[in-house]
């Protein structure tokens, strides 16, 4: 070993990637520190009997590239919705909190404009691309709650009401569309399918 420390060297680094590629093809690397429901681990699902109550943190569609955070204002007033909207997603404060009986309401700004200061401003852009059977997770700090949305709509604000079923767990994503009028909405429905531990 001593008299050939390059060969040595040489044969080691060969056997190790020789073994790294063999454990990457059966799938047998841990993975990531820090990997939270992704990275090739299974989630594990809470029981429905053992799902809590919170308030939601961030909103994420992968197949529209949605990750957001979400604000929960106490306050229904107006300057205090639209100051928490600088911030990303909010959640209404009388809806529903996650794992709840009820709908929990989430909106936020959209706009297609090419260059805006403040990246919340496109939060829920291309909601309007979601299908129904997409999956919309949203988190709490602890669990990852889906919903499969079940309709997408454009809505006008002053005419429109958007329902907000108690009976059942349900979600909706509400935002305005900036082609149309300030009174268009596109309204995103989901309804809850299953919580998992993160």
């Amino acid at each position: 070993m001593t008299a050939r420390p390059i060969a040595f060297s040489l044969t080691f680094v060969a056997l190790f990637a020789l073994s790294f590629a063999f454990l990457a093809t059966i799938d047998m690397l841990p993975d990531p520190v820090g990997s939270v429901g992704g990275g090739g681990s299974t989630p594990v699902e809470v029981a429905a009997e053992q799902v809590e109550t919170a308030a939601p943190v961030r909103v994420a569609a992968k197949k529209i590239g949605l990750d957001v955070s979400v604000s929960n204002p106490a306050d229904t007033n107006i300057d205090v919705l639209n100051e928490a909207l600088l911030d990303g997603a909010v959640r209404y404060p009388t809806s529903a909190l996650l794992g709840a009986e009820g709908t929990v309401l989430l909106f936020g700004h959209s706009s297609h404009l090419p260059i805006v200061r403040n990246q919340n401003f496109k939060a829920f852009n291309n909601i309007e691309k979601l299908k129904a059977g997409d999956t919309v997770s949203v988190y709490s700090g602890t669990t990852e709650y889906r919903y499969a949305v079940t309709s997408v709509r454009l809505a006008n604000a002053e005419e429109d009401v958007v329902q907000l079923p108690s009976n059942g767990k349900y979600l909706a994503l509400v935002t305005c569309d900036n082609f149309g009028t300030k009174s268009d909405r596109y309204v995103v429905e989901a309804e809850f399918v299953a919580a998992y531990a993160l």
